[in-house]
């Protein structure tokens, strides 16, 4: 079926920015619009571009049909075998958008629909202050089991959607947007981070901590100096008992705080890993066999406690599929940060190309250090928005690519030795 290249060109990137959009309203309206832009490239007959991470995320893919087939419990593995599917918004990506100005316009609408939903998390948060004063409750008592969703169904998913799309506004503010945009998602940026705040999320916190140091060292590294104060104004000024939770992470509230219960999963998994090395129990089978691997120190669950995954995405996966299905994915996500920062070094500074590589590497750098306390790899949504970003990385890494071999050897030498004054300028400050 012919179908002309500009009408094939708008109908695909609609899809694939409407996709990318619904990752932060509607998870199954973002799956199904995955099919249709799937439907349309295979029905148009358009060549797919896949970045080179195929081979570790095959590797990922096998080594769980795997250990699903030697679990001897198959048909309870099978969500964890649908989850593939989402994988699929990585070559969506890669193969509906060709260029840079498609990423820029499709993160521009993505940014507002991350801000909608900041937005009403913030007006949920408003309502919760509201009930706890109602109630004649401590807002922290009130409010730890009780926290803002946006337009998810649960806060850890709201809050690693906030923490990658602060990650890629704030790429865009210092390093892409045009002037005429920057009021604009400047005040993306400033709802987005007050809802990721007040989603009380330590984990989240933390990766977007991380990932913002990144993006600030790389732009103005003087600006790192303003972090001490403004940390010291949350703990001194403590409004809505954000101290208390930022302490909360070395001196819990009791059994308020998942502290005691991350470190009893911790343990959990590690006694999986050293029974099963190779293959885990199978997938979604620590929901079904935690008990058997308590703590010696506990009889029974912690009642009030959920055991259904381990909350911690290296420990999770090994567990669940093998020492070696566990290090397949991180290959794919270590493959494309080292492409990323690699892609970073070779590009002449002011280039439209780096500012969509800054924010790949930030969303990668928070993932990682989230992944520590949550399983936000497994979250569709979560999974979803990492993997968009991760495709527009290459979506510029190749247009970078494109770049330097048409400027030639000599030419790239010279432009690269046009940057070495910025670069020294930079390390001297810090």
């Amino acid at each position: 079926m012919r179908i002309p290249a500009l009408k094939k060109e708008r109908t695909l990137l609609s899809l694939i920015a409407v996709a990318v959009i619904l990752t932060v309203i509607s998870i199954t309206a973002f799956e199904a619009l995955m099919g249709l832009t799937l439907l349309w490239l295979l029905v148009s007959r358009t060549r797919f571009r896949v970045p080179p991470v195929w081979i570790p995320l095959a590797l990922f893919i096998v080594g769980t049909i795997v250990s699903l087939a030697a679990s001897g419990h198959f048909s309870q593995g099978i969500p964890q075998l649908r989850k593939f599917y989402v994988y699929l918004m990585l070559v969506l990506v890669t193969t509906v958008l060709q260029s840079v100005h498609h990423v820029r316009r499709i993160f521009r609408t993505w940014v507002l629909a991350a801000a909608v939903a900041a937005t009403w998390g913030l007006i949920q948060f408003a309502h919760k202050v509201a009930e706890a004063r109602q109630a004649h409750q401590p807002f922290y008592d009130y409010y730890i089991a009780n926290r803002i969703t946006g337009f998810t169904n649960h806060w850890m998913t709201f809050s690693g959607e906030m923490m990658i799309a602060l990650l890629v506004t704030a790429a865009m503010i210092l390093f892409g947007v045009e002037p005429r945009w920057r009021i604009f998602v400047s005040g993306a940026g400033l709802l987005i981070t007050a809802a990721l705040v007040g989603g009380w999320t330590r984990s989240m916190w933390g990766g977007a901590f991380c990932g913002v140091v990144y993006l600030v060292w790389f732009r103005k590294p003087w600006a790192l100096l303003a972090i001490p104060p403004a940390i010291a104004i949350v703990l001194f000024a403590n409004p809505f008992a954000l101290r208390e939770r930022v302490l909360s992470s070395y001196s819990p509230h009791g059994a308020k705080d998942s502290n005691w219960h991350r470190t009893e999963l911790r343990q959990i998994g590690w006694k999986m890993i050293k029974a099963h090395p190779w293959l885990g129990v199978g997938p979604e089978q620590v929901a079904h066999q935690f008990q058997n691997y308590l703590p010696p120190n506990e009889s029974s669950p912690l009642p009030g406690e959920y055991y259904g995954h381990l909350e911690n995405d290296y420990i999770q996966y090994a567990a669940e599929r093998g020492i070696p299905t566990m290090l397949a994915l991180m290959w794919m996500i270590g493959w494309a940060l080292r492409d990323f920062v690699l892609a970073l070094h070779r590009l002449p500074a002011g280039r439209e190309e780096r500012w969509v590589l800054h924010a790949a590497v930030a969303a990668i750098i928070a993932v990682l250090v989230s992944g520590w306390d949550s399983w936000n790899l497994n979250n569709s949504a979560v999974l979803g928005m990492f993997l968009a970003v991760l495709g527009s990385g290459y979506v510029a890494l190749w247009q970078s690519e494109s770049l330097l071999s048409a400027l030639g050897p000599s030419q790239t030498t010279r432009a690269l030795e046009a940057c070495q004054p910025r670069r020294r300028k930079i390390h001297g400050l810090i």
